[in-house]
């Protein structure tokens, strides 16, 4: 008999409460049922983002919220500043390119953040920048960027800022309101514990004016129509709304735990792996490490054989991509963890080294893990 554990960075395991929800019977969308509870949605969703903005909800994955965040507040010709440090950054660029809007791609290696100094420079140098699109956690490195520093760069100047969000919130901090964050969108099957389906994107009064001016083309992705929909507790088009049946349940969770308890939460489990990897002599790909995933690099063996002794014995982690391909695993804590699911990891990871030809102690990693999860 074999259990299987997700340590993805999306899609994560959904707790049983949520999936209870998931197979209630369907209902019509068109009630006052489903306004009542897309009102709490919005509501738990704002103490989620840390923020008094409307939340705009999408059924979509988070690249469709990533679109809406271009389409709702450019104009064809418009300058922004796409920060690319791996493969999801890369899309802010991907996505400029595809609605004809001229960008400055500024590169990071891979596994470091950007240098807000070097942002700052850049707006200086052109006034006319509108936007600045960047990520809060860079999914495919496992690292986090200093959002706090480029929102206060970004808001000295008449640039919005945009943050993908989509794999950190709810698992690396973000404070959309305080640190001048002006779109922040987000994905249902990360650290929300639901599953893939719907996307979410707050907007600022700043980011709203914009839109005013906006004439690249949308017709679902309008957020200004969802805008006038959710002051009725309502969406524009057809919702998922068994989705957000299940997200109302996930938010209560995370609202009963605290939000600043479930960073710490993540935090703490982040840190437990760092320190478990590191005794086993093993080394963190990222620089400035994120708390939603942890990305472990390997100098002597295939990180994708790995990947296959892990997965048979029931543990899916993530791999590496583009020239980290073969180079890294990529094993997130997010969401529906514990710190079972830490020992749980790194407990098969160890018997998984050894069958691949590592020279490991069996068990290091677990006591070091243990020092952190006591405390």
């Amino acid at each position: 008999m074999k259990k299987e554990y997700l340590y993805t960075p999306g899609p994560v395991t959904v707790p049983p409460e949520v999936l209870l929800k998931l197979a209630e019977p369907m209902y019509h969308h068109r009630t006052p049922r489903f306004k009542k509870m897309f009102g709490e949605v919005n509501t738990k969703l704002k103490t989620v983002f840390r923020t008094e903005n409307d939340i705009i909800t999408f059924t979509s994955s988070g690249t469709g919220a990533m679109e809406a965040s271009v389409v709702n507040f450019l104009s064809p010709g418009d300058k922004v500043v796409t920060i690319n440090g791996g493969k999801f950054g890369e899309r802010w660029t991907l996505l400029a390119k595809a609605y004809g809007i001229d960008y400055n791609e500024m590169m990071i290696e891979w596994g470091c953040a950007p240098d807000p100094a070097e942002l700052e420079k850049i707006l200086a140098a052109d006034p006319s920048i509108k936007a600045v699109y960047t990520e809060l956690t860079e999914t495919s490195t496992g690292s986090v960027f200093d959002i706090e520093a480029i929102g206060n760069v970004v808001a000295k100047t008449d640039a919005i800022l945009v943050v993908d969000a989509v794999s950190g919130i709810g698992a690396d901090d973000i404070h959309v309101d305080a640190w001048k964050v002006d779109v922040c969108v987000a994905g249902s099957q990360k650290a929300f514990m639901i599953p893939p389906g719907l996307g979410f994107m707050s907007v600022s009064e700043k980011a709203w004016k914009l839109a005013d001016e906006s004439k690249l083309p949308k017709f679902y992705f309008d957020a200004k129509k969802a805008r006038k929909s959710i002051a009725e507790n309502n969406t524009p088009y057809t919702p998922a709304h068994t989705l957000l049946e299940a997200l109302n349940v996930s938010l209560s969770m995370i609202v009963e735990e605290g939000i600043d308890n479930v960073i710490a939460r993540h935090t703490r489990l982040a840190n437990a792996v760092r320190e478990g990897v590191k005794a086993l002599g093993l080394k963190l790909y990222s620089k400035s490490p994120a708390n939603a995933l942890t990305a472990i690099e390997f100098d002597s063996i295939d990180a994708e054989e790995l990947r296959k002794y892990l997965k048979a014995e029931g543990i899916f982690v993530a791999g590496g991509q583009n020239d980290a391909k073969g180079k890294i695993i990529r094993v997130a804590m997010m969401g529906y963890a514990t710190e079972s699911d830490v020992m749980n990891a790194l407990s098969v990871l160890e018997r998984s080294l050894l069958k691949v030809g590592m020279n490991i102690e069996p068990g290091k990693s677990l006591a070091a893990a243990q020092k952190v999860l006591i405390g």
